[in-house]
């Protein structure tokens, strides 16, 4: 049973990955996502990683929120990238189209 709360330090604790406040940043630098990939679907995480992230999402459950922001982290390039792309061609961004869970 997760006991700890649920913040982006616990969670990378969660998933067995360094948890100070450098290694995070470097990892959300280096493990950027394109648009269409779902951060459970991330060829990155582990088989239990991977099931961790897609049932806390699914089940909408305790660790869920700080998922979702890892996911937004993750995706941050995308939708940096996507919103440079409609600004040239004179469309507007909507980030909620890009982050998808």
């Amino acid at each position: 049973m997760i006991t700890a709360e649920p913040t982006m330090t616990n969670l990378f604790l969660q998933l067995g990955l360094d948890e100070n406040e450098d290694a995070i940043t470097r990892f959300l630098r280096t493990h950027q996502l394109p648009a269409g990939v779902r951060v459970a679907d991330a060829p990155f995480w582990s088989d239990a990683q991977r099931q961790f992230l897609a049932d806390q999402l699914k089940a909408d459950a305790h660790w869920a929120l700080v998922v979702d922001q890892l996911n937004e982290a993750l995706h941050a390039d995308a939708v940096e990238q996507r919103a440079e792309a409609e600004a040239a061609a004179g469309t507007e961004t909507d980030p909620s189209t890009i982050s998808a869970r």
